[in-house]
C-alpha cells in the first residue's frame, strides 16, 4: 500500500523508529547500488554504545563478559542463616546497548572512504545522551577528514545538530557536507506536507554525484515493511503536530482508509 503522505510519515517517529531506521538505512543503500557500480561499494555499517540513564558522563564501552568459579569451601548443608539488617527492593540504573545503522560508501580498487550517510535517531539528538555525544565526535571526526559527510534528520523532536548559522524552519532536514567546500554545506529543509528531495551524495573526485530520491526509498520501504496496518494512526502524533498539521493529517488518513 502506497504512504498516507506525500513525504515523511510524523506517525513512525513514536515505537516504529528503531524499526524503521534500520530498514530504512537498508533500502537507501539498495537504491545507491545500481548507480555506484562498478566502481563504488555501498555498505551498512553499525555503531554500537551504551546509554547511561539520566545522562551520565561516561565513555560507552562495551565489556566483556566473566564467570569465575571460587576456590574457597562452600558452606555446609547444615549452615544456619544469620540475620542480616533490613532490605528494601530499589532499581539500578542499568546501562541499555543502543545500536544505529549507518552508510559507507568506498572506492572499490583502493578502499578509500568517500562519503559517509547518516541518519540521525532520536538518542542522537536527546541533550546530554551517550547518543549525542558519539554521534557529535563521529561528525567532526568526519568534518575534519577528506570524506563528504550527509545527515538526514526525519525526526521532527529533539535537538537540531549544531550549526553555525540557525537552520531554517522547517519539520526535517537533509545536509550535505562536501570536504572541499568546508565549512559550508548544502541543506536542504522541507515539511510534513512535502515530499522528501532528491539529494545529491558527491564522490572521490573527479567522479560526479549520484542522485538518492528520499521519497523513492521510502515509499518501497512503507509497502514492503506494511506499516500502513502496523502503525496505529488513531492516535496522535509524537511529538504532536500543529492543529493545522493535525487537521490535514488525518483527512490525509482517512481517504487512505486508516482510521477505522
Amino acid at each position: 500500500m502506497p504512504p498516507p503522505f506525500p513525504g515523511m510519515d510524523p506517525y513512525l517517529e513514536g515505537a516504529a523508529w528503531e524499526d524503521f531506521h534500520g530498514r530504512y538505512i537498508a533500502v537507501l543503500a539498495d537504491a545507491l547500488v545500481p548507480h555506484l557500480r562498478p566502481r563504488y561499494a555501498v555498505r551498512t555499517e553499525l555503531r554500537i554504545y551504551l546509554e547511561h540513564p539520566g545522562g551520565q558522563s561516561r565513555r560507552s564501552v562495551l565489556p566483556d563478559l566473566g564467570v569465575f568459579r571460587t576456590t574457597g569451601s562452600a558452606p555446609s548443608a547444615g549452615a544456619t542463616a544469620v540475620a542480616g539488617p533490613p532490605t528494601v527492593s530499589l532499581q539500578l540504573p542499568v546501562p541499555e546497548v543502543q545500536r544505529e545503522r549507518y552508510l559507507e560508501i568506498r572506492n572499490l580498487s583502493t578502499g578509500e572512504l568517500a562519503t559517509v550517510i547518516e541518519l540521525l535517531s532520536p538518542g542522537n539528538k536527546r541533550g546530554g545522551s551517550e547518543g549525542r555525544r558519539e554521534f557529535l565526535g563521529k561528525r567532526a571526526a568526519i568534518l575534519s577528514s577528506p570524506v563528504h559527510w550527509v545527515e538526514l534528520d526525519l525526526l521532527r523532536g529533539g535537538e537540531r545538530m549544531p550549526t553555525v548559522q540557525p537552520l531554517p524552519a522547517a519539520d526535517y532536514y537533509a545536509l550535505v557536507s562536501r570536504c572541499e567546500q568546508r565549512p559550508a554545506a548544502d541543506v536542504g529543509s522541507f515539511g510534513v506536507r512535502d515530499r522528501m528531495p532528491v539529494i545529491p551524495i558527491p564522490l572521490l573526485a573527479p567522479d560526479a554525484d549520484v542522485a538518492l530520491d528520499l521519497q523513492a526509498a521510502f515509499d518501497i520501504l512503507y509497502d514492503r515493511a506494511g506499516y500502513d496496518y502496523m502503525t496505529d494512526y488513531r492516535h496522535g502524533a509524537t511529538p504532536p503536530l500543529s492543529p493545522a498539521d493535525a487537521v490535514w493529517a488525518r483527512e490525509q488518513l482517512a481517504s487512505h482508509g486508516l482510521l477505522v
